[in-house]
């Protein structure tokens, strides 16, 4: 079977199986077998595969007709223009965390800011992405999970960044010392519990432990709200990603604590509410 043979036949399969965007996948799933680009496949489309390549290439559709993500197949995903390495450990980084860290690089440039704290670091996509464009910085990653930490800390390493940043286990800011810096930036668990069963398949395969923000929601906001002041310098920043539809409740926790000012929201590239950014003292 050549290339082009059988990223057709994998394409109809995953069509078959209401996968979406079959073409891309199936040709991305070849690209990740072959370790070459999209120019090498549209070149030597007419090459044959081994009939071990055919094997391993129509496994991975299955995985992918069962809901196993695409990117916990490839081990990659591309996340500020920078590749991390994934796996079921972690959630995949989305575009949509992108205008988080673009916001807070606005932000750390515009204050001099150099110690910054990441909770619910995962795959340290942020972390990772802020280290590259905030020189002299100094991050903290944090994670309730070591599995997930250990993925960051690859991340780190492959990106060059390994020595701007401390990977620390911690329950939110159980186990953080006491310390004080400049911004606090996370993209916690935010998803009802009730709803998770409801997501893509894909979705529901990425690790519960990201995705479980409890019964509404909201769980990891009330603890980071109500501690993110006792880490924070006077004039900090805390900088949040947000589910589409949790602005007025997350600014109402914000507005209860009545020690934070300068609070705005931001929207994502689709138009949806995605960051709330606010900061402790006038």
């Amino acid at each position: 079977m050549t290339i082009r043979e059988a990223i057709n036949k994998a394409s109809l399969q995953l069509k078959t199986k209401q996968i979406d965007s079959p073409k891309l996948k199936a040709r991305l799933l070849m690209q990740f077998l072959l370790d070459k680009d999209r120019q090498y496949l549209l070149v030597h489309d007419t090459e044959k595969l081994t009939l071990e390549q055919e094997k391993s290439f129509f496994n991975n559709t299955k995985k992918l007709i069962k809901g196993i993500p695409l990117q916990h197949i490839t081990h990659g995903q591309e996340f500020m223009k920078m590749k991390f390495y994934v796996n079921k450990n972690v959630l995949i980084p989305r575009p949509d965390t992108e205008v988080l860290v673009e916001e807070v690089i606005n932000i750390a440039k515009r204050i001099n800011a150099k110690k910054i704290l990441d909770l619910c670091t995962g795959s340290g996509a942020i972390a990772v992405a802020l280290a590259k464009s905030i020189e002299g910085s100094e991050i903290t990653a944090t994670d309730i999970s070591d599995k997930a930490l250990e993925i960051a800390e690859i991340n780190a390493k492959n990106n060059g960044v390994d020595r701007q940043i401390a990977f620390l286990q911690s329950d939110l800011f159980d186990d953080i010392p006491s310390e004080k810096y400049d911004i606090i930036v996370s993209n916690p668990p935010y998803i009802k519990k009730d709803v998770i069963k409801k997501l893509q398949k894909e979705v529901q395969n990425e690790p519960i432990l990201a995705l479980d923000g409890g019964y509404d929601g909201l769980k990891f906001y009330y603890k980071i709200v109500q501690q993110a002041d006792e880490f924070l310098k006077y004039k900090g920043y805390l900088c949040l990603e947000i589910g589409y539809d949790q602005k007025s409740d997350v600014l109402e926790l914000i507005d209860k604590q009545d020690k934070y000012t300068g609070t705005y929201c931001k929207k994502d590239l689709y138009g949806n509410d995605r960051i709330i950014i606010t900061k402790v003292g006038d």
